[in-house]
């Protein structure tokens, strides 16, 4: 039986999404909500790992952001286009797990395969609620017609203005713990891999120092800002008020 989720978050490379929402999936879990990853290729052009550890890796961070499901679509790290074939790949997922809530990469970064993916990504999601889109299931059972109600994207390498911010601090260091399960990719005083941007010792610092100036402008320890292209609704203003303000 396929899960219906609360949340499905979407990065093209395995990380993207413990690096930059998984403070706020984690909230959601603890909350009661089902929550699933979708990563859209293997992260092979990176400079360390394979994307057999890779896997395992996201397999781990899994287990630590308590998610319902993840899976790999094995696109071309690089090279995926937004086009009908990888729209289609990705509807295929909207329509099986069903979420009310979509999160993807950032809409402008600094790796060029953010920005694509965004767009692919809420693209597809436009797309998955047209009825004369078939797509069939795994079984062969053509699957219905389903939209997002939500689709935001979170934010990455540039400090993009949000249009929102949730507040983590109670969850903010089981981030932490989700991005370590990416042992190739960070910090490995023992590793004898080349150096990257990301592997620095000061780079879960800059994270920390992120989420925290994220926070402070919400008045929290920490938080994560999603940019949204449509504006959001509220019930009433008295959705805007932190419990703790309230």
């Amino acid at each position: 039986m396929n899960e219906e989720l609360f949340i499905l978050a979407i990065g093209v490379h395995p990380d993207d999404v413990e690096l930059s929402c998984a403070g706020t999936l984690v909230k959601q879990v603890n909350l009661g909500y089902k929550v699933g990853v979708l990563d859209l290729t293997h992260g092979e052009l990176g400079t360390r790992g394979t994307p057999e550890i890779r896997l395992e890796e996201a397999a781990a961070s899994a287990k630590v952001l308590g998610l319902a499901v993840r899976e790999n679509l094995g696109y071309r790290d690089g090279f995926f286009q937004n086009d009908e074939a990888h729209q289609l790949g990705i509807i295929r997922y909207i329509r099986k797990w069903r979420p009310k809530i979509v999160l993807g990469n950032a809409l402008d970064d600094r790796h060029p395969d953010h920005g694509r993916a965004a767009r692919l990504i809420a693209d597809a999601c436009f797309l998955s609620g047209l009825r004369r889109i078939e797509t069939w299931d795994e079984n062969g059972k053509e699957q219905e017609a389903w939209r997002p109600k939500r689709v935001f994207h979170y934010i990455q390498d540039r400090q993009l203005s949000p249009d929102m911010a949730v507040d983590i601090s109670e969850t903010f260091e089981t981030k932490l713990e989700s991005i370590r399960t990416f042992k190739s990719q960070f910090h490995n005083p023992d590793s004898d891999e080349p150096e990257t941007y990301i592997s620095s010792q000061n780079f879960l610092e800059q994270i920390r120092h992120r989420d925290a100036l994220m926070g402070k402008r919400i008045g929290t320890a920490y938080a994560e800002g999603f940019c949204s292209v449509n504006i959001p609704g509220l019930h009433s203003l008295a959705d805007l008020l932190l419990p703790d303000v309230a």
